[in-house]
């Protein structure tokens, strides 16, 4: 195969992979929606291979109905809710599940064509099965995480952020493959641009960890509580932040420390993005590299804003929803500026 045939294919296969990473991006989004309606416990059991068909009969929604009302989540807190209000949480669960099975779909077929087409160099392939393998694990991850809220009003606040973490982990993975296929040809610059990947390469990682701190708030449901802004309670650090003992514990069970950590990550993220974008200029970065410090500080401003405002509305649905999605954006943006300044070189 030639060297121009290669690279026809591999911005093919990019285009591909930036589709199933939009296909993630819309299941954050709708799993941010099942969250923030109760709707994830509506489901007692996973069938990989037949749940794809809901209740087909008015018996068989009564069935399902049944095994809802034996847990927690019914009984102390959704104690009147009739039938018809179950069918609406099931379906957005089922919405979840099913969306899920079908980016295996749009993996699993392209993949399939693009191997037995010849078109797949051979570096590439076990990075495309590892990112297969990883999908169908995450889908076990989610199950593992329903499966703990049966026996309490919710689901354990550390597999709802394993799971989360699980698919900015996997959607990094495709972008940055993705990103490295679209542009493989090195941007010339005037300088060095090392000590500034370091840096975004730094965002990137305070970025994933505020991700997962949001992971906690959202588990504990902190954001319903210290509805102001800037202060929490009238006070910088709220009273009760160490509470907990050992210490560690107030990082991952303690509601006003929980919140306290991601709201100074998030400000701390904005403050370096702000202060990053400025000192790139002195590079004069050029292409896509250029487009990321920009998509970066555009989003970073607009993701907290974001929540800010879902924090004072008590975190009204579409306002959590997009605030959760404006979280993959970001971390998108941040790591294609990573991956660009990496295929940056030296004049």
């Amino acid at each position: 195969m030639s060297t121009v045939d290669q690279v026809k294919y591999d911005r093919q296969i990019a285009y591909w992979l930036l589709f199933v990473c939009a296909a993630i991006f819309i299941m954050l989004v709708i799993g941010g929606a099942t969250r923030l309606t109760h709707s994830g416990l509506s489901m007692m059991t996973w069938d990989p291979l037949m749940g794809w068909i809901p209740p087909m009969s008015e018996s068989a929604w009564l069935e399902s109905f049944k095994h809802y009302k034996l847990i927690p989540e019914f009984t102390e807190l959704n104690p009147d809710m009739d039938l018809e209000g179950y069918k609406g949480i099931f379906m957005l669960e089922y919405i979840h599940r099913v969306w899920g099975r079908m980016i295996g779909i749009f993996f699993l077929l392209p993949f399939l064509y693009f191997l037995f087409a010849g078109k797949i160099s051979k570096p590439l392939r076990p990075q495309l099965v590892i990112m297969f393998l990883l999908g169908g694990m995450q889908g076990v991850l989610g199950w593992y995480m329903v499966s703990s809220g049966f026996d309490q009003t919710h689901v354990s606040q550390y597999r709802l952020t394993a799971h989360l973490m699980a698919a900015f982990a996997i959607f990094a993975y495709i972008l940055w493959v993705a990103a490295g296929l679209l542009f493989p040809k090195r941007e010339p610059s005037l300088y060095d641009v090392r000590p500034l990947f370091k840096i975004v390469a730094g965002i990137t990682l305070l970025i994933a960890i505020t991700v997962a701190a949001g992971g906690f708030v959202a588990g504990l449901k902190a954001g319903f509580a210290y509805n102001t802004f800037p202060l929490m309670g009238g006070s910088f650090i709220p009273e009760g932040y160490g509470m907990l003992q050992p210490y560690y514990l107030n990082w991952f069970e303690n509601i006003a420390a929980v919140q306290f950590n991601h709201r100074m990550l998030a400000e701390t993220v904005l403050l370096l993005v702000i202060g990053t974008f400025l000192y790139s200029r002195r590079f004069e970065l050029v292409g896509p590299a250029k487009l990321g410090m920009h998509l970066m500080l555009g989003m970073v401003v607009i993701q907290f804003c974001l929540g800010v405002a879902t924090l004072l509305s008590v975190v009204q649905l579409h306002l959590g929803v997009a605030h959760q999605g404006g979280a993959m954006l970001l971390f998108a943006f941040t790591l294609f500026t990573l991956r660009m300044l990496q295929t940056t070189e030296n004049k």
